[in-house]
C-alpha cells in the first residue's frame, strides 16, 4: 500500500455502508428500437470539461483539429470550480524545481493577471524561509505546501490556489479563443461503436437524445464513464481508508473575524482547549483552512472526507450529499455559537459538485505500478514528469515521476484516449498522482495525439511521438 510521508495528511475515512433500496434481483426492460439525429460531426470530441477536458480540447484546437468539448454542468473546471478543490498542488520538487508547465502552468498565469490566483514567489521555491513556511503552517496548509528536505528542513513546496468563479470565465475563454466548440448542459449517455473503435457518442439534453461523430473521442470524465460500454479493460481496485477510496465535501465560510480568533488562542489558551473539546463533543470539529486568496479576508475553507468505494453509485452518492451536508451546517452552527471570531460568520457556498477521487482506470498499453514511481529513468514517451512529494524518505531519493503516452491508450479499443484519473495505473500510482494538475498534463498531451492523429490519417497509438513532444513542448510542457 502506498506509504506517506509524515508531513501529509493520511488519517482517511474508512468506507460507509448504507442500505441500497434498489431493486435486488435480476430484473431489466426491452428499449425500442429508435433512429437518433446526428447533429454534429466533428474531428475529436472531448467528454467532460473538468481540468483534463479543457486542456485536451485547447490542445486539439491549437493542433489545428476541429474540436468540441461537451459538459454536463454549466460552468467548466470540474472538480477545481464546481468541487471547489481550488488547490492545484504538487507543480514543483521539494527541492524548488518546477515540473508541470504546459496548458497548467498557463490557465495559473491567467488567473494571476486577473488576480484570481496566489502561489509563493518563486524564489521561495524548496526554501525555508521562516516567515513563508509559517504563513502556510497557520493556514494549515501543511498538506499542499510544505515538506522537510534532506536536512529535515521545513521548505515550501510550488502549489498555487484559484478563484473558482473567476476561472470558470477564463477557462471559457482559453477553451473559445482556441477555437474549440462548447457545449454545456449536455450528459454523454454511452459511446457510439463500430467494433471495437469508437465513432462518436450519444447525448441527452433538454432538447432529447442526440448523436455526434468524431474521428478521436477522450474521456475527461473522470469516472471513465464511456469505459464501460466500449468494451476497454478496467479495474476499479481501491484500498479501503486510501486518499482515493474517499469523498470530498467542501464549503466555505465567510465573515470570520480572524484577529478575534488568532487573539482568543493566544491569550486564552485554556478556554480554546475548552470550546474545541465542546464542540467536538456535540459532533463537529474546529478545523479549518484560511482562504489564501488575497481579496477573500475573512474566508475559510473547510474539507470533509468520506469514505467510499462506489463513488459513481447515486444511491450512495445521494447519502453522502445529504448526511454531509446535515454535518456540515451542524458543524458552522457550532463553531458560530463557541468559537470567537465566528459570531457573524455564514456558509458563503457549498460545493455543487460532490468530489470523486478515484474509480474504475483503464488498462492501457502502459499500466503504471508503485515500480515507476521508484526510477530515475524516464520513458522514451515520456508526456509529463510529476513532482513526487509525498512519500517522505522516498520523495527525496526519487523526487521526479514520469508518465508515458501509452497510459493514457487503452489496450483493444480504437479512436479512445483517457484523460483524467482514470489513466492506466494501479492504486498505488493512483493514489499520489491522479491530482487536478496531473489531469490537465493528461488532457494537454491525449489533446495534441489526437491532432496530430486527424491530420496524419493513423490510429491514436500510432501517433509519432516526436511530432507530439515537439508539440507539447511547443506549449510550454516540462519534458526530459
Amino acid at each position: 500500500m502506498a506509504k506517506y510521508g509524515k508531513e501529509v495528511f493520511h488519517k482517511y475515512d474508512m468506507p460507509h455502508t448504507i442500505e441500497k433500496k434498489g431493486i435486488a434481483y435480476a430484473k431489466t426492460i426491452e428499449e425500442a428500437k429508435r433512429e437518433t439525429k446526428v447533429v454534429r460531426e466533428t474531428d475529436v470530441i472531448v467528454i467532460g470539461g473538468g481540468p483534463g477536458g479543457i486542456a485536451a480540447a485547447v490542445s486539439a484546437a491549437r493542433g489545428g483539429a476541429k474540436t468540441i468539448l461537451i459538459e454536463r454542468y454549466g460552468h467548466l473546471g470540474g472538480m477545481s470550480t464546481g468541487g471547489l478543490v481550488n488547490i492545484i498542488p504538487n507543480l514543483g520538487s521539494i527541492y524548488g524545481e518546477q515540473l508541470i508547465g504546459g496548458f497548467c502552468q498557463e490557465l495559473i498565469d491567467n488567473l494571476a493577471a486577473r488576480g484570481a490566483a496566489c502561489f509563493p514567489e518563486k524564489r521561495f521555491w524548496g526554501k525555508s524561509e521562516a516567515s513563508v513556511v509559517d504563513k502556510y503552517l497557520k493556514a494549515n496548509m501543511m498538506h499542499f505546501y510544505i515538506r522537510k528536505n534532506e536536512n529535515e528542513e521545513y521548505v515550501v513546496l510550488y502549489t498555487a490556489v484559484i478563484d473558482p468563479e473567476v476561472a470558470k470565465d477564463e477557462m471559457n475563454t482559453m477553451v473559445t479563443n482556441a477555437g474549440a466548440d462548447l457545449l454545456l448542459h449536455t450528459w454523454v449517455t454511452e459511446p457510439i461503436m463500430d467494433g471495437n473503435t469508437v465513432k462518436g457518442v450519444i447525448v441527452e439534453t433538454k432538447s432529447g437524445r442526440q448523436a455526434l461523430l468524431g474521428k478521436v473521442v477522450i474521456d475527461c470524465t473522470g469516472d471513465g464513464d464511456m469505459l464501460p460500454k466500449t468494451g476497454t479493460e478496467t479495474t476499479d481496485y481501491m484500498i479501503p481508508g486510501s486518499r482515493i477510496a474517499q469523498f470530498g465535501w467542501v464549503y466555505w465560510v465567510c465573515n470570520v473575524d480572524l484577529k478575534k480568533y488568532d487573539n482568543f488562542i493566544s491569550t486564552e489558551p485554556e478556554a480554546y482547549k475548552k470550546v474545541t473539546q465542546e464542540i467536538l463533543s456535540m459532533g463537529g470539529s474546529p478545523l479549518f483552512c484560511r482562504g489564501l486568496l488575497d481579496h477573500q479576508e475573512g474566508v475559510v475553507w473547510i474539507h470533509r472526507l468520506i469514505g467510499s468505494l462506489n463513488q459513481i453509485e447515486p444511491e450512495e452518492m445521494t447519502y453522502i450529499d445529504v448526511t454531509t451536508r446535515k454535518k456540515s451546517v451542524r458543524n458552522w452552527e457550532l463553531l458560530k455559537k463557541y468559537m470567537p471570531g465566528f459570531e457573524k460568520s455564514f456558509i458563503m457556498l457549498s460545493a455543487p459538485q460532490l468530489g470523486t477521487s478515484g474509480g474504475r482506470r483503464i488498462i492501457g498499453e502502459y499500466y503504471l505500478t508503485e515500480k515507476d514511481m521508484d526510477t530515475d529513468q524516464p520513458f522514451e514517451d515520456t508526456i509529463a514528469i510529476f513532482a513526487d512529494n509525498d512519500r517522505g524518505a522516498k520523495s527525496l531519493d526519487y523526487p521526479r515521476t514520469y508518465v508515458p503516452y501509452r497510459a493514457l491508450v487503452p489496450k483493444d479499443t480504437e479512436g479512445l484516449l483517457v484523460a483524467c484519473r482514470a489513466f492506466s495505473a494501479d492504486h498505488d500510482f493512483s493514489e499520489f498522482f491522479n491530482l487536478i494538475p496531473h489531469c490537465m498534463c493528461f488532457g494537454q498531451a491525449a489533446g495534441s495525439a489526437a491532432a496530430i492523429a486527424v491530420q496524419d490519417s493513423v490510429a491514436v497509438r500510432n501517433v509519432n511521438f516526436q511530432k507530439l513532444r515537439n508539440e507539447l513542448l511547443k506549449y510550454g510542457a516540462i519534458l526530459p
